[in-house]
């Protein structure tokens, strides 16, 4: 398999693992330990943990959460990764309490990967739709 190849596997795994499966392990996983990332969604910290943190998040506010994959692009140690997830949302999250709507959150990731581990994101979200969704921002 060629680089390119293993790091698109190496992105895939890790999406699939902690916002697919709700698998928090995948962070020590696919994380590199000095990985950053420089746009944390929802006010979480631009470390592992703050990843961690965001699967979290998420897995308990919508216990079915999953991340649809439509695009998977890669050249040298750059991933990009362009995706819907979304989920039944059973639990409080960002002040807003359950409210058994099937709610979207679309978005782009860009990954950067070394040895085999994912070192840096950037990535935008649709967070003001995802509010929205939620009854916490105006339409």
């Amino acid at each position: 398999m060629s680089t390119t190849e293993s790091n698109k596997a190496v992105v895939r795994d890790f999406i699939d693992g902690l916002f697919t499966k709700g698998d928090s392990g995948a962070v020590e996983a696919y994380l590199a330990e000095d990985f950053i990332n420089h746009d944390p969604p929802f006010g979480v910290t631009p470390d592992r943990e703050g990843m961690r943190a965001a699967g979290d998040q998420m897995r308990a506010a919508f216990p079915d959460w999953h991340s649809e994959l439509h695009a998977l692009v890669a050249e040298g140690d750059i991933v990009v990764e362009r995706f819907t997830a979304a989920g039944t949302h059973e639990g409080e999250v960002m002040g807003a309490g359950p409210t058994g709507k099937t709610v979207s959150l679309p978005g782009i990731n860009i990954f950067r990967l070394r040895d085999g581990r994912i070192v840096e994101r950037w990535g935008r979200l649709d967070e003001l739709g995802f509010l929205q969704q939620l009854g916490v921002a105006p339409a």
